[in-house]
């Protein structure tokens, strides 16, 4: 299983590995948000303020439809990373090709729910009427892009458990910036508004998911995709559903107090959502600069566990927790230094800015709690607790959000009282994992032992 673009996970040294691991997924996903924020700036100096809260304030919903299915492709990276550990070479090439066959599907299944459900959830939302109309254009011809955005994610989700993270950055690069050069042509040039945000994206993933295909059908790996064997395996689907939809349901959880927070911004009018937008986008590249370790942390410790190797594990799981924190500390204090020059790259409109820099200074400064416990997050998914991950999300960051917004928010009904509600819930989540990865590492490490001593 060995090649140039894979990675040896179960020797030789730690912290370097995960260096090296990770870098390449931070980049992928700063490079994402990076072309994302080309659409929201585009959108909102060629198109008004409107258009920038319009496809702003959709991406609460986006997450909320896309990540009750994206938490499959995480099942098919902690089984295939689990099939490599156990050198378990019919493993791999089944749970691949069910993959692939899985991705297309759950992308048809969003394009019909995106489709149906656009409009009734924005208004659901609460979102304005100046705005909601070209919210739903957006929503609605972004998600016609689905299938080939589940290819390319699955795919890469297959990648990483290899070790291999260049490729999906070098094929997201390549999508990202004919997304640039098309935003440009549609809005600018074509003046189609955020109509040509939603084409320029559908195009860039088609580019991204065909360079994936070829990719797997081109090569002499494992993961080599032969059009006779794809379809659905069903002990690889029920292997990936077990990890998988509990890791939707977890994403969908977070998704949905975040909407919850996103209608309770609505409620301060298009001003404040669309510095809120703004400040989002920026705060995002450090949550991805640290959610890179989720992954990095899940993969490795799938392979370590599939090769029995407990005491890897646990050395994994402190080596991401300390790489995590120093990039989130750092990246806040970094962020918060430079907060209205970056919020001003968005909207030059004083009032924008101004509630930019509101959520921005409260929520850097304590990223990097969401940072850790999200890197637990994925040290639990890897030995196997997805099932707990789950439901800690389900009462520690969705139920205590909604609780403090329906209880202490509507005393104290101000802008930044709304914030309070992530630090709060991100403690408490991160309290909990840490409890359970204890808790299972100790079970698993027992049951290894009792193995061997057989």
């Amino acid at each position: 299983m060995s090649s140039k673009n894979n990675m040896d996970m179960l020797n030789g040294p730690i912290i370097s590995k995960l260096i090296i691991f990770s870098i390449p997924i931070m980049l992928s996903g700063i490079l994402q948000l990076t072309f994302n924020a080309a659409d929201t700036i585009i959108v909102g100096r060629y198109a008004g303020s409107d258009s920038l809260a319009a496809v702003g304030s959709t991406a609460s919903l986006i997450n909320l439809l896309i990540n009750s299915f994206m938490g499959l492709s995480i099942g098919v990276n902690v089984i295939t990373a689990k099939f490599i550990g156990t050198q378990d070479q019919k493993g791999i090439v089944e749970t691949v090709h069910t993959a692939m066959v899985v991705s297309v599907i759950c992308g048809f299944i969003l394009i019909f729910m995106g489709l149906l459900f656009a409009r009734p959830m924005l208004v659901l939302m609460d979102s304005p009427e100046n705005i909601i109309d070209k919210s739903t254009l957006y929503l609605r011809i972004y998600f016609i892009g689905m299938p080939v955005t589940m290819i390319y994610n699955f795919g890469s989700a297959v990648l990483r458990a290899f070790g291999d993270t260049k490729r999906p950055l070098i094929y997201l690069s390549v999508g990202g910036i004919v997304n640039v050069i098309l935003n440009v042509f549609f809005v600018v040039s074509l003046g189609l508004g955020v109509a040509g945000v939603g084409l320029a994206t559908v195009v860039s993933q088609c580019i991204s998911a065909a360079l994936i295909v070829r990719c797997f059908f081109k090569t002499d790996e494992l993961y080599k995709l032969s059009l006779s064997k794809l379809k659905i395996y069903k002990p690889r689907f029920f292997h990936i559903c077990r990890i998988g939809i509990p890791a939707g349901l977890q994403s969908t959880v977070f998704s949905f107090s975040n909407i919850i927070i996103q209608s309770s911004v609505n409620s301060f009018g298009s001003a404040v959502m669309a510095g809120n937008s703004a400040a989002a986008s920026v705060e995002n590249i450090l949550y991805i600069s640290m959610n890179c370790f989720m992954h990095t942390a899940l993969t490795f410790c799938s392979q370590n566990l599939g090769a029995g190797k407990i005491k890897r594990i646990k050395r994994v799981f402190i080596g991401c927790l300390t790489l995590v924190t120093l990039v989130g500390i750092a990246g806040g204090f970094v962020m918060n230094m430079f907060a209205e020059t970056l919020i001003g790259i968005y909207s030059k409109d004083a009032e924008v800015i101004k509630y930019g820099m509101i959520r921005f200074s409260f929520i850097c400064s304590t990223y990097f709690i969401l940072g850790v416990a999200d890197t637990t997050t994925g040290a639990l998914r890897g030995i196997g607790y997805s099932i707990s991950s789950m439901l800690i999300s389900f009462f520690c960051i969705c139920g205590l959000r909604i609780l403090f917004i329906y209880t202490y928010f509507q005393t104290h009904k101000t802008y930044i009282v709304l914030f309070w509600s992530y630090p709060i819930s991100w403690v408490a989540a991160f309290v909990a994992e840490i409890l359970v990865f204890i808790y299972g590492y100790r079970k698993i490490s027992s049951y290894i032992k009792e193995r061997e001593a057989l």
